[in-house]
């Protein structure tokens, strides 16, 4: 009997077209799973829909699986997880101090970027979310005093005179010790463990696979990238795939759980709900 098909959806940034590449081009062999055609949506979007619980498998920003944990489970494969790789607080005006009154664009309410915006300077009450690629456009015409800024942002913003006001991975790297946990992939709690499992070892298989087959897949990522520029593409697989994208590891689930820690004391997630992970 062929199993259902399991919905699925990541990202289209290059990170994560990378790691699921072999995954969904039939290259990693599957026995009790199938997956119906992937979805690409930016990480909001797939936040959001986690929310309504659309999806069986879906990339979240580790703020979003904060408010889902009773219903997914976080896998230890294929996480975007790392040092210097965090959100950067950018502005036009290079000795702008954030405050009270300062009025700053997020990439999605849900993602970690306004987690940590919010650690950051738990004074700022004035956000404004906009998509990620439309945040530096923003910041340059004034319609915000600074955006926080993630995905290839991280290596343009300097082409559009844009100042970084403070590297917040590294404020989180220097506050706590750990490296910063960005997003992972979460599977329905409801799904057997065995299936849990088996779809955990895929993603990892699935990285392994492009690892040792360099230059393929490229078209597939260039498809979805919102930058095309070769070394700009390189650049952001080579910062947020490593090898806690392959198994997160007691470093990689410590830094989850402090992330969440901080944001319940903040009262930004609810009090119930307990962090599970699948270990291989």
């Amino acid at each position: 009997m062929n199993p259902e098909p399991l919905s699925i959806g990541f990202s289209p940034c290059p990170n994560d077209t990378y790691i699921f590449y072999a995954l969904v081009h039939g290259l990693v062999p599957l026995r009790h799973i199938a997956f119906t055609e992937p979805v690409s949506a930016d990480v909001e979007q797939l936040n959001r829909w986690a929310m309504q619980g659309r999806l069986d498998v879906t990339k979240l920003s580790f703020h979003a699986l904060g408010h889902l944990l009773d219903d997914y489970v976080m896998l230890t494969a294929g996480a975007a997880l790392g040092r210097g790789c965090g959100p950067l607080l950018v502005s036009a005006d290079a000795s702008f101090r954030v405050d009270e009154k300062s009025c700053i664009a997020i990439p999605g309410t849900y993602t970690t970027a306004a987690l940590l915006l919010r650690l950051f300077a738990p004074e700022v009450t004035r956000t404004v979310v906009m998509r990620f690629d439309e945040i530096m456009a923003a910041v340059q015409k004034g319609t915000v005093d600074a955006g926080v800024i993630i995905h290839e942002g991280r290596f343009t913003y300097r082409d559009r005179d844009l100042f970084c006001l403070q590297d917040l991975g590294l404020w989180w790297e220097e506050e706590t010790g750990f490296p910063i946990p960005l997003g992972c992939i979460g599977v329905r709690a409801s799904l057997p463990a065995q299936v849990q499992g088996e779809i955990n070892q895929g993603i990892k298989k699935s990285l392994q696979w492009i690892r040792h087959h360099p230059g393929r897949g490229q078209e597939y990522i260039r498809e979805y990238a919102q930058e095309l520029d070769d070394r700009v593409l390189a650049s952001h697989i080579d910062l947020y795939v490593n090898d806690f994208s392959l198994q997160l590891g007691d470093e990689g689930i410590g830094a989850v759980q402090e992330l969440l820690r901080r944001g319940r004391m903040q009262g930004l997630f609810p009090k119930s709900g307990k962090l599970r992970w699948i270990a291989s």
